[in-house]
């Protein structure tokens, strides 16, 4: 929601556990959970007419509902509509609030010890109480049933414990700035110690007994019923429940809420699809809800691929990408062009790839090419890869290969090839890729989730490229004693101002070593029927559901 130098590296852990590639507008799919039988039955979601309650419709259907092995949107949103954390975000923001916490954590002068005060007066839905050693249960339980998402935890926390009924302490292993967004994650929820057991491997993926407004009334194969649970701490529900219908393609889910079969659609839609409903909006048959997402999409350039082993080579490409065509004839403006590897979410963002190197600055890529040596007879070749699932990549890629062929005399020729998924995200650690079309989804809101696992490196020279790390997993085999060292820096800095100069730093060094080009941003989309109202999305892609009502 990673700082990947903790040993687990995002793209080995989809690939790890079959997760399969989420495209830059969410076509997120898992396969059901197994395990113990929930309530089924078909059409369980069907909503009767005034009843109060709120019906979604989407194509994202969960794979648990356990919160220590939820790793994808579509068991994470749901996870988070049922669930309280220690902390959330303001509606809106990157910022964090206190929820299950009183006030935002202590923190010890060496940055290693956090102390959170709790909430009192907060039971679970089977009627546990909640106290701290309840919360220290959870975050034990996160950590050693070795779940997808355990590392976010494992790889930092040295300890936890109740050290008083309402006061939580954890250790860390070592100094992390951003450990209380952390602790904001979906699946980091309190659980019930009478409904959940710890042990590796031992998940519970088709119930859910935590805190939340909503109590999970009925998991089925193609819907979810969530009930009002009536003795929440906090803000009640504005609606009577919510009946989650997962339909089975994109076209299902856009002809559904065509027809107001369901009161709102989210995940995930096919850009045409979006752009149709997106006029329909505006016409004022129903509404259209955007928000500027946290997703980005890039380019990986491999420095230990020839020629890419050359730093103008990677300028060159630099200089080559046009965003607002990208934006224009593959994302159809549902994206912002990006200039950094840091989305322009948080306030350290600097858009130096703009400074730097423009838009579709072909002169200025045709000048670091020549000279460097490479000319119409001695042209740079540049394979650049994508998954299969992805027609959004299909289409970038295709548009950047038109630039290149169009415009660049023959100077640089980029091959464009695909490979299927779970190949893909097996084989880009290997090196195999020279330049490969990607997107990344945060593990948590903070800067450093967006430098840490793309450039760290814990093995590694300048003549051999990143051995083992982060940048190593990421394709870019990117090394830098220098960055390694800026990352720790701020990683450690409690004071905003001085960590967003490191971040700054960073940032430069990038935008000149250009292991990554940066493309776009993502913007998220709900769609809702007249009638229906506060329809928010929170930062990290979840729809909140007990604020709509109709």
């Amino acid at each position: 929601m990673t700082w990947f130098s903790f040993s687990a590296r995002r793209w080995v852990r989809i690939t790890k556990f079959l997760s399969l590639f989420c495209v830059c507008l969410f076509l997120v799919i898992s396969c059901t959970g197994g395990g113990n039988s929930p309530p089924t039955g078909n059409n369980t979601a069907s909503t009767p007419a005034g009843d109060g309650r709120i019906t979604i419709g989407t194509t994202a259907k969960p794979r648990t509902l356990d919160p220590a092995d939820a790793y994808e949107l579509a068991s994470l949103g749901l996870v988070f509509n049922m669930s309280d954390r220690l902390y959330t975000y303001e509606p809106g923001s990157t910022v964090i609030k206190p929820q299950l916490a009183t006030a935002l954590p202590k923190v010890s002068q060496d940055g290693l010890t956090y102390t959170i005060p709790l909430r009192q007066g907060v039971v679970f839905h089977d009627g546990t109480p909640f106290n701290a050693k309840a919360m220290e249960f959870t975050i034990k339980r996160f950590i050693e049933n070795k779940g997808k998402p355990s590392f976010l935890l494992g790889d930092i926390v040295s300890s936890v414990q109740a050290t008083g009924d309402n006061e939580l302490t954890i250790k860390l292993k070592k100094p992390f700035a951003a450990f209380p967004s952390l602790l904001a994650f979906s699946g980091v929820c309190a659980l019930s110690p009478k409904a959940y057991e710890i042990g590796a491997g031992k998940f519970k993926p088709n119930i859910f007994v935590g805190t939340g407004a909503y109590k999970l009334g009925s998991y089925g194969t193609d819907s979810l019923r969530l009930d009002v649970f009536d003795k929440y701490w906090g803000e009640k529900p504005a609606n009577k429940g919510v009946n989650v219908q997962i339909q089975t393609s994109p076209v299902n889910l856009f002809n559904a809420f065509r027809t107001g079969a369901v009161d709102a659609a989210y995940l995930s839609l096919e850009p045409d699809q979006i752009r149709s409903l997106e006029d329909g909006g505006k016409k004022g048959d129903w509404q259209a809800i955007s928000a500027q997402g946290s997703v980005v999409s890039y380019l990986v350039l491999n420095r230990n691929q020839k020629p890419l082993d050359k730093p103008e080579v990677r300028a060159a490409i630099a200089a080559i990408v046009d965003r607002p065509l990208i934006m224009q004839r593959v994302l159809y403006g549902q994206a912002d062009p990006l200039y950094s590897m840091i989305p322009t979410t948080f306030d350290v963002s600097q858009p130096l790839f703009k400074d730097k190197y423009g838009d579709g600055n072909f002169d200025k890529a045709k000048q670091i090419l020549t000279g460097a040596g490479f000319s119409k007879e001695n042209p740079a070749k540049i394979q650049v890869w994508y998954p299969s699932s992805s027609p959004t990549r299909s289409l970038a890629a295709q548009t950047l290969k038109s630039l290149v062929d169009t415009k660049m005399d023959g100077i640089i020729q980029f091959e464009v090839t695909t490979v299927e998924g779970p190949t893909f995200f097996k084989d880009i650690s290997r090196g195999l890729y020279p330049a490969a079309l990607l997107d990344w989804y945060p593990d948590f809101l903070d800067p450093d989730n967006y430098v840490q696992p793309f450039l760290s490196c814990q093995k590694g020279s300048v003549a051999k490229g990143c051995e083992d790390g982060g940048s190593q997993t990421q394709g870019s085999f990117y090394y830098s004693e220098a960055v390694n060292k800026l990352i720790d820096q701020q990683r450690k800095e409690l004071n905003p101002e001085a960590r967003k100069k490191i971040f700054a730093e960073i940032q430069t060094q990038v935008a000149t070593d250009v292991p990554y080009v940066p493309l776009w941003q993502n913007k998220d989309y709900v769609f809702a029927q007249k009638g229906v109202s506060n329809v928010q999305l929170d930062p990290t892609q979840n729809l909140i559901y007990k604020k709509i009502k109709k």
